[in-house]
C-alpha cells in the first residue's frame, strides 16, 4: 500500500538544519528594496552631493559675506542683493541674456524639430546623416566659436568672400562690430552647434509612439499633417518640455562662445549674466557679489523650469 502524501496545508517548511523559516513581514522586505536602490544610486548621489550641493550651498553662504580672495569675510547680509538692483551692468546682462534665451531658444527647437522629422525614417544610410546632424554636438564651444569667427572675419572669412563673390554686398561686413549683426551671427552658430542635441531627444520621443497609431490614424482618414497634428504633437509633450528646459537653461548660462567671438562688446552690449559673474568675481575679486548673482540667477532658471513642468502637466491632465 502506497503512503499517503502529507497534507500541504499542514506540511511544515524546515531549513537544512530543521529550524522552522521565520516569514520576512512585507514592511521589512519593501525596506529591503529601498535600501538596495539607494545603495545603487549612492555613487551618483556622492559626486551630485561633492561637486554640487556643497558649492551650492556654499556660494549660497558667500552670498551674505563681503567676501575678498585674501582677508577675512564680514557679514553684510542682503547687501550684495540689494546692490545688484543698482548694478547697472547687471541689469543690462541680465535683459540681453533674456533677450538672447527668448531668440535662440525657438530657434534650436524648430531646427531640432525638422531635422528630428527628418531623420525618422527606416530608409537606409539614415543613421549616417543622423551622425552627421549630430557631430557638432561634440564639438567643444571654444573649437566650434573659433571656427565660426574665421568664417565671420571681416578680412579673410569665408561669409563676406561668399556674399561679396555673389554680389549681395558691396564692403565686407564686420559681423561682431554692432549688436545687430552679432547677435544673429551667434544664434546662428549655437543653432548649428547645439540642435543636434535636442534633434536626438525629440527623436528618441518620435520612436517611442506605436506605429499602430499612425496606421490607425491613416485607416481612419487622417492626413499626414493631421497624424502629426493629433498623434505625434501630443505624444511629444514630454520630449518638448525636456528638450525646451535644456535649451533654455544653456542659454541663461551662455559664457564661452560670446567671450570668444564678442568678448561682451561693443560696450558691454553682448555681455551675459555668467561674464558678469565671472567678472565680479574673479576680475574684480567681490566673491561675495558674485554669489548672490548665481544665486539670483539659479533661482530664475529653477522658476523657469518649474513653469514649464506644470504647463505641460496641466495640458496632459
Amino acid at each position: 500500500m502506497p503512503t499517503p502524501l502529507p497534507d500541504s496545508s499542514t506540511k511544515t517548511l524546515r531549513e537544512p538544519h530543521g529550524s522552522r523559516r521565520r516569514l520576512i513581514p512585507k514592511w521589512r522586505r519593501r525596506i529591503a528594496n529601498e535600501l538596495n536602490g539607494y545603495l545603487f544610486v549612492l555613487p551618483a548621489l556622492l559626486l551630485i552631493g561633492v561637486f554640487f550641493g556643497y558649492p551650492l550651498l556654499r556660494a549660497f553662504q558667500m552670498s551674505f559675506y563681503d567676501w575678498p580672495v585674501l582677508g577675512s569675510k564680514t557679514f553684510i547680509g542682503f547687501q550684495n542683493y540689494v546692490g545688484l538692483l543698482n548694478d547697472g551692468t547687471f541689469i543690462q546682462s541680465m535683459r540681453f541674456t533674456l533677450l538672447y534665451t527668448v531668440l535662440v531658444t525657438p530657434a534650436i527647437f524648430l531646427v531640432a524639430f525638422l531635422l528630428a522629422v527628418l531623420v525618422d525614417r527606416p530608409i537606409p544610410g539614415i543613421s549616417l546623416f543622423r551622425g552627421i546632424y549630430f557631430l557638432p554636438v561634440v564639438m567643444s564651444f571654444v573649437a566650434a566659436s573659433l571656427i565660426w569667427l574665421w568664417i565671420y572675419h571681416d578680412l579673410f572669412g569665408l561669409l563676406n568672400y561668399v556674399l561679396l563673390e555673389a554680389g549681395i554686398i558691396a564692403e565686407p561686413v564686420v559681423w561682431m562690430g554692432e549688436i545687430t549683426t552679432s547677435l544673429p551671427a551667434i544664434i546662428v552658430m549655437i543653432v548649428w552647434k547645439t540642435a543636434g542635441f535636442s534633434m536626438m531627444i525629440l527623436l528618441a520621443g518620435m520612436q517611442s509612439i506605436p506605429r499602430e497609431l499612425y496606421e490607425s490614424a491613416s485607416l481612419d482618414g487622417a492626413s499626414a499633417t493631421q497624424r502629426v497634428r493629433h498623434v505625434m504633437l501630443p505624444l511629444l509633450k514630454p520630449s518638448f518640455a525636456l528638450a525646451l528646459i535644456v535649451s533654455m537653461a544653456g542659454s541663461f548660462l551662455a559664457f564661452d562662445h560670446f567671450v570668444i567671438m564678442t568678448r561682451g562688446g561693443p560696450a558691454n552690449a553682448t555681455k551675459t549674466v555668467m561674464m558678469h559673474i565671472y567678472d565680479t568675481s574673479f576680475l574684480h575679486f567681490r566673491l561675495g557679489a558674485g554669489s548672490a548673482m548665481a544665486v539670483v540667477l539659479l533661482l530664475i532658471l529653477l522658476a523657469v523650469s518649474v513653469v514649464q513642468i506644470r504647463l505641460l502637466r496641466s495640458e496632459t491632465a
